[in-house]
């Protein structure tokens, strides 16, 4: 199927209608895998400059092509263009135990499970709410891609903390650190911080 970005220039329009024409595009020629959709939503956003994902979602250049060519086939997106990113320092120092963590948890159900581990994983070194940072949608949309790819792990976010602070969370509490000081979740001061909105 031969992509419509060749195409004349279509009259300016809304962001919505320009994402779900290109979405709709892409998922033409998905292949039927589980992961499809949010995949699709990530591309697209990079496509109009959203979410904080680097060129290729994170992946190697070896990776991420096979994504394309696994989900997509036939789908030749434009060029993606954006500056890299710059990564807090000591965040960077946790994104292999990120990935170790996400794919210790992998449903072992898909071959892109492993790719999204490092996707997840890149998305939690930007600054804004997990879903906004891989170019989802909406926080369901991660909520379901977590349940799906490691559903062990989301079943342990049983009181929807905001999901990059439930994977830190994870993390030290691997390590035996405990940094929260409250004796409840409920008394804590700081609870909206973890479990507020993320819309």
């Amino acid at each position: 199927m031969s992509p419509p970005f060749g195409l004349a220039p279509a009259p300016p329009a809304p962001r919505a209608v320009g994402l779900e024409a290109i979405y709709g595009w892409l998922m033409s020629g998905r292949q039927g895998y589980a992961n499809d959709d949010a995949l699709a939503r990530m591309l697209v956003s990079q496509l109009l400059g959203e979410g904080s994902l680097p060129v290729g979602l994170g992946l190697s250049p070896d990776a991420y092509a096979e994504l394309k060519a696994r989900h997509f086939p036939g789908s030749v997106l434009p060029p993606i263009r954006r500056p890299p990113p710059v990564w807090d320092a000591r965040l960077l120092e946790e994104k292999d135990e990120l990935i170790a963590l996400l794919d210790e948890h992998r449903a072992g159900q898909d071959r892109s499970e492993s790719w999204l581990s490092v996707i997840v994983a890149t998305g939690c070194l930007a600054n804004d709410h997990l879903w906004q940072d891989l170019g989802l949608w909406s926080r369901r949309d991660l909520s379901e891609l977590m349940a799906r790819n490691f559903p062990a792990l989301a079943a342990r976010n049983d009181r929807d903390m905001k999901w990059k602070k439930f994977l830190y969370k994870q993390l030290c509490e691997r390590e035996g650190v405990y940094l929260c000081r409250a004796p409840s979740c409920a008394v804590c001061c700081d609870y909206a911080k973890c479990f507020g909105s993320e819309d």
